[in-house]
């Protein structure tokens, strides 16, 4: 079975503060229908690549396919406003997508520590971002280095329906020197059948 982990793109589609708006237009003509797109890199569920926090790290037409796919763990931190390690125990995929329930869960970076340590190197969030207000702690650490690197995912959804293990997948556009990527996410429930 199929689940689909994606904000739809349209008209108030959720941009972090100060991030531009999404637009779109219709362009005129008799031909085929094209649309004109305006928005930014970190619209909706999208990925972020090390470039976004560190100038010397790699963009998003850099970095190695398998970290937009793989066996996921699904840990569900509900309740929790500041995550630490204590309740990330027992990972043991290289992807992690953090079941939240919340706009203000956020990693701390002894979490994000924890994380990279333990070989993680794609985290999926349903917040809109790892981080609290103000700090970029949890995505420096993520987000790893030009010979190391790591992706963060932010303002996924329906991470409820999902078991604690899934496949996911979550591949952005290769965006020449890109800072991060709109993303169509889905999780494919092993064993399950539907769409």
């Amino acid at each position: 079975m199929w689940v689909d982990l994606s904000l739809p793109v349209g008209p108030g589609v959720r941009v972090f503060p100060g991030d531009p708006e999404f637009s779109a237009r219709t362009l005129p003509g008799d031909g085929p229908r094209v649309t004109e797109l305006t928005l930014g890199s970190h619209t909706g569920t999208h990925v972020d690549a090390p470039v976004h926090v560190d100038p010397g790290g790699p963009a998003l037409d850099e970095l190695p396919l398998d970290l937009f796919a793989g066996p996921a763990d699904v840990v569900d931190v509900r309740g929790a406003t500041a995550i630490g390690p204590e309740l990330l125990t027992g990972v043991g995929e290289r992807i992690v997508l953090l079941r939240t329930g919340s706009a203000d869960a956020h990693l701390t970076v002894e979490a994000a520590r924890a994380l990279r340590a333990a070989g993680v190197r794609t985290v999926g969030t349903d917040a809109p971002s790892v981080d609290a207000p103000g700090t970029l702690a949890a995505h420096r650490v993520l987000l790893g280095t030009r010979q190391d690197p790591g992706v963060v995912v932010e303002n996924l959804v329906n991470l409820a329906a999902l078991p604690a293990r899934v496949e996911f997948f979550a591949f952005g556009w290769a965006l020449s020197g890109g800072d991060g990527s709109p993303v169509r996410a889905v999780a494919r429930v092993p064993g399950a059948t539907g769409r």
